[in-house]
């Protein structure tokens, strides 16, 4: 007998009861549940990735493996010769951590196949990929505001801040606190020139506030700008003030268009403190201050922090999209207005 149509016909009787496996598990049923397209995918990669056929039929392999399939399981999309690959690199990338922790399965199967596609192509490594993974699953992210954040490398920069909250907070509040700080923050969000003041840089981040708390991350609702406390007889105000719901506590960020200066942590000190004794709760853990500047000395910002004993944390933002130096907005200036009023 002709050994080609020996291996087409072992190879048929491999698709067929691959097919029969998920027919008998209801896979028709169950398919459109997300979790169980996502069993089955990485079942299905499993197959493909210990199979002795990928060097029988070689680069042929999936467009027939897809054909076959197809021909068993009409009724589940998905079965592409792409997403079959995808599928095989779905398994590999993640089998060695599923033996080691088999509870991360319930966060693999819990975010769509469209996330898993872009982690597989754009992460470098499998914790890169499983810290996307675990962001998704939380924060209940979309396709677009999950590759935002892997476009900004959010994995290198998360919990990457100056601070001294593992001596001045409990540990773990300290995990968690250091969890919401980043280094540095992107703002590339706002359209603002090159040559911005200070005081502009926190108009265009309050005219930017959703964007800028998806940026700050999980947790964080925004209690206002120049929140006016009083303390004694003397009025202070915060630069912007927020409440982090994760970690049960007010969060003070003031933002530097400069270098940082250690007697700016001086100042964010009083506010920190300052919260604490007029706006913090029963029920409240310590108020966090986060000190964001263009630029710092992290041997500086990393000796100034030792000598508070409440705490704050140091970081730096980034900004690479500017608005064109002949970029004017579409509204007149006050000035252009009161010019045509006395024409």
């Amino acid at each position: 007998m002709d050994k080609e149509l020996i291996t087409t016909s072992e190879f048929k009787k491999w698709v067929l009861t691959i097919s029969d496996k998920y027919k008998k598990a209801q896979i028709k049923a169950a398919i459109k549940v997300n979790n169980e397209m996502l069993a089955f995918y990485f079942e299905l990669g499993k197959e493909i990735a210990r199979t002795s056929y990928k060097a029988t039929y070689g680069s042929k392999f999936y467009d027939n493996l897809s054909k076959e399939l197809i021909n068993n399981l009409p009724d589940i999309s998905g079965l592409s010769p792409i997403n079959l690959r995808y599928m095989e690199r779905f398994f590999n990338l993640y089998k060695d951590k599923i033996q080691i922790v088999p509870q991360l399965v319930e966060k693999l199967y819990s975010i769509p196949w469209g996330h898993h596609r872009n982690i597989i192509d754009k992460c470098k490594n499998v914790e890169e990929a499983l810290f996307y993974i675990d962001k998704s699953f939380e924060n209940n992210w979309s396709r677009d505001m999950l590759l935002t954040f892997i476009s900004t490398d959010l994995y290198k920069r998360e919990g990457k801040a100056i601070t001294n909250f593992e001596v001045q907070l409990p540990k773990i509040n300290s995990d968690l606190a250091n969890q919401i700080t980043k280094d540095p923050y992107n703002f590339d969000f706002l359209t603002i020139r090159k040559d911005f003041d200070e005081k502009e840089l926190k108009d265009k981040l309050i005219e930017n506030i959703q964007r800028f708390l998806l940026e700050l991350g999980s947790g964080f609702a925004f209690v206002g700008r120049e929140s006016r406390l009083l303390v004694g007889d003397t009025e202070l105000y915060t630069d912007l003030l927020f409440y982090n719901i994760r970690i049960h506590a007010y969060v003070v960020i003031e933002v530097k268009n400069r270098k940082f200066k250690p007697e700016d942590l001086g100042q964010l000190g009083a506010y920190v403190s300052s919260v604490n004794h007029t706006l913090k709760g029963e029920n409240d853990n310590d108020t966090i201050g986060l000190l964001i500047c263009k630029d710092k000395d992290e041997i500086i910002a990393k000796y100034t922090l030792e000598t508070f004993n409440i705490p704050l944390g140091v970081s730096s933002f980034e900004i690479d999209k500017f608005m064109p130096k002949n970029y004017r907005t579409s509204l007149p200036t006050i000035e252009e207005i009161e010019n045509e009023l006395k024409k």
